[in-house]
């Protein structure tokens, strides 16, 4: 990332990637099923994103609702739709997953990034359920390939994760602290002000670029309106 701040976009299909990117958005975050708070979208999905966009891709690693990667089975099915998406020309991603203790259950996520060798991907609100964040920090620190945390600073969102982003923000650089935070989760536009100030440069929006909800497309005018915010 840039100094200039970082819009990503939620985008379904190729019709919100386009709408997406012409409102400037930055990178989009490919997902399906947002009944179930987004799922891997399909090989045939992102080869059309891909083919109609020309900004960043990342794509969600994840095939059911919940942080925890579910049975032996799932997790090979997950991994089998890591390698068809790398093959596919995917090269970065979203995934993250909690243990039963809330603790990040590094064996699955390090047998996902296995598959995904030297692609940049992103630890997702998983962390936002964990027993205890800064610990979960520090386990992921030497994993390659990290360099984002989606997050709200809470489960609830950010209206009450605010304090906890904006202190995170505060450590930057501490061991653990590397990667960069990806606001998102019940971000509203008057939360940028105070986050821009804190040295936040990553911004992600969905239902915030869909003013007629998730049965509509994204809207390239609310995009439009969050790019002109981040840039005043």
């Amino acid at each position: 990332m840039s100094n200039r701040a970082v819009l990503e976009v939620i985008a379904l299909d190729a019709r919100d990637a386009v709408a997406a990117q012409s409102g400037g958005a930055d990178r989009l975050e490919l997902v399906t099923d947002m009944a179930a708070d987004g799922l891997t979208p399909s090989r045939e999905t992102f080869a059309s994103i891909r083919a109609a966009v020309d900004i960043p891709l990342r794509v969600m690693l994840r095939l059911t609702d919940g942080f925890s990667a579910g049975t032996p089975e799932d997790v090979d099915a997950l991994a089998r739709a890591a390698r068809e998406l790398r093959a596919e020309g995917a090269d970065e991603f979203v995934l993250g997953f909690l243990d039963e203790t809330g603790a990040p259950d590094t064996a699955v996520v390090e047998r996902l990034i296995a598959e995904i060798p030297g692609c940049a991907w992103t630890f997702h609100r998983a962390i936002d359920r964990a027993a205890d964040r800064d610990a979960l920090r520090k386990q992921l620190a030497d994993l390659p390939g990290l360099d984002t945390y989606l997050t709200a600073g809470a489960a609830a969102g950010v209206d009450e994760g605010l304090p906890t982003l904006l202190a995170e923000a505060a450590r930057q650089g501490e061991p653990g602290y590397a990667p960069h935070i990806l606001v998102g989760g019940g971000l509203r536009l008057d939360h940028v002000p105070a986050l821009l100030t804190a040295g936040v440069t990553g911004f992600h929006i969905g239902g915030a670029a869909r003013p007629s909800g998730w049965s509509g497309p994204v809207d390239p005018a609310a995009v439009a309106q969050w790019r002109t915010t981040l840039d005043a």
